[in-house]
């Protein structure tokens, strides 16, 4: 199991920094979001400021986005990390493609299929000079590709992909088509277990491929600290964060399986009200237990392991780490290492 991170960071002049020192701590890869800040623009930076760790997107959003655009964008990463860089792709959902994109909201699944099978035209089009692109689908159609925008080849055309998912078909079409799978936080082992696995294995059956074929991804409630108080205070973020998630009713599933399913509908109803403060305190601590997992810098790499062991390949804890904290930090990237 890969130990991996999240990029945090609040002004651009940080991120280089930010991305060595997360390489110096021995992560294996740093992944960017499409969270208040575009996902792909960091990705350069890390990629040109760093020569070991992997570099991706957790995920950067598909549909407000040409698949030529992020292709291009794509091709360039690959070139400037010399084959690190990985990119994730997710679908948002449909209010904020429709009111914050102003992009048409379109069947995801299929959408998202076309997507990925385009990007992967245009990726052998440009690793061939240029020759011939053509793809064919119901959302996209790509047909023309010039001398003048063809970018030069390269040694590392075989981009990664991964998705995002949590829910069944999709979680099928990564097993299907794609090289990773980005599990969303909200999750826990039981529901892991028993709908994400087996409709990844149901879409590596249909595409012919093994389970090696497919990287299980996750930025997972992993509870760490220093002392009681750290903990504490990282287990009510936690708590804050998945009342949010589970407000959602696309997420309910996940309560479905631990019989809690009527709470997705009382936390919907707080959030219309706008009760922020009333959200939390409806996951009790034994729920929090259920979703997160809990520790110190010493014991928590061993926690996570027997936590997730079989069901993810790369972890990365949801409350990036701090550069100030390398020293702590590089005790569980050690302990994963070794």
């Amino acid at each position: 199991m890969k130990l991996d991170t999240g990029l945090q960071w609040r002004d651009m002049h940080e991120i280089a920094g930010v991305a060595k020192s997360a390489e110096q701590a021995g992560f294996d890869a740093l992944w960017t979001a499409d969270s208040g800040s575009d996902a792909l623009l960091p990705v350069a930076l890390a990629a040109v400021s760093t020569e070991r760790i992997k570099l991706g997107t957790a995920v950067v959003l598909a549909f407000p986005r040409s698949p030529m655009v992020t292709a291009y964008i794509s091709w360039d990463l690959a070139r400037a990390s010399k084959g690190r860089f990985m990119l994730g792709l997710g679908t948002q959902v449909k209010g904020h493609i429709e009111r914050r994109f102003s992009t048409p909201w379109l069947p995801p699944v299929a959408r998202m299929r076309e997507y990925i099978e385009s990007l992967r035209a245009i990726f052998k089009c440009w690793s061939e000079g240029g020759r011939k692109l053509s793809y064919q689908g119901k959302y996209y159609n790509f047909s023309l590709m010039t001398p003048a925008f063809t970018p030069a080849p390269h040694d590392y055309p075989n981009i990664p992909i991964y998705t995002s998912g949590l829910n069944k078909h999709m979680c099928q079409l990564a097993g299907e088509l794609c090289d990773g799978l980005h599990i969303h936080p909200f999750h826990t082992p039981k529901y892991l277990r028993e709908s994400v696995m087996p409709n990844v294995e149901a879409g590596l059956k249909k595409g012919g491929r093994q389970r090696k074929d497919i990287s299980l991804a996750s930025l997972a409630f992993v509870i760490v600290g220093r002392n009681d108080e750290e903990i504490h205070n990282v287990r009510e973020a936690a708590r804050r964060q998945i009342a949010f998630y589970g407000s959602t009713r696309t997420y309910k599933p996940v309560f479905d399986a631990h019989g809690w399913g009527d709470l997705t509908m009382r936390l919907n109803e707080k959030t219309a009200k706008g009760d922020w403060a009333g959200m939390p305190k409806e996951i009790t601590d034994d729920m929090l237990e259920v979703f997160t997992v809990s520790g110190t810098y010493d014991n928590i790499a061993a926690k996570v392991k027997a936590n997730y062991e079989g069901l993810l390949d790369r972890v990365a804890f949801y409350f990036p780490y701090r550069p100030a904290d390398d020293d702590q930090w590089r005790k569980v990237t050690k302990a994963f290492n070794g």
